[in-house]
């Protein structure tokens, strides 16, 4: 903490928004297309398995947290979410920087990555910040997943990280996976 007061330039690096916002990988990958859905669909093992490998490749893509959760109230069809969280030094809700948006990018490479690899297994996957706009928001659904509780502000808080991580897009599937 010392080193923030001494460093002249870590608020300017925090918070204040780079001058061109076309020039983030944020914006690029959320407007990427999403890709085709491999026609034939792989030969997978148990749900319970099957959700070991989504996690183990999260992981290896650089998630800190995994988790799976049943969604009752989809009504396209998927009836899975996957959500992935990354630790955040700084809340990239209040550091608009870059500094604040490096979890962003990183949360988002690992969802659109692993949203095409499930897509190349033969089977849907979406990648989106909320469910459509319903309180199934990332923190909920990370609630849901068992990644950790909600505080009393609704942030998401871990045993890992405290609050300090942030929940990257939510993938929805209908991959048979197990919610765990």
């Amino acid at each position: 903490m010392a080193r923030r007061r001494v460093d002249p330039y870590w608020d300017f690096y925090i918070n204040t928004p780079p001058a061109d916002p076309a020039n983030l990988l944020r914006d690029a990958l959320r407007n990427a297309p999403e890709g085709h859905v491999f026609p034939t669909k792989a030969d997978l093992h148990t749900p319970e398995v099957t959700t070991t490998h989504v996690k183990e490749m999260a992981r290896y893509l650089g998630a800190d947290l995994v988790g799976v959760t049943r969604l009752a109230d989809d009504d396209t069809g998927h009836p899975f979410a996957i959500v992935c969280a990354v630790r955040a030094d700084d809340d990239p809700r209040q550091a608009r920087g870059i500094g604040g948006q490096i979890p962003v990018q990183n949360g988002l490479f690992v969802t659109f990555v692993l949203s095409a690899w499930i897509r190349e297994l033969g089977f849907r996957a979406t990648a989106a910040p909320s469910l459509d706009g319903t309180r199934l928001d990332g923190d909920w659904l990370a609630a849901a997943a068992e990644l950790g509780t909600l505080d009393r502000t609704g942030k998401l808080l871990t045993a890992e990280f405290g609050t300090r991580v942030h929940i990257a897009d939510v993938i929805r599937t209908d991959l048979p996976l197990a919610p765990a």
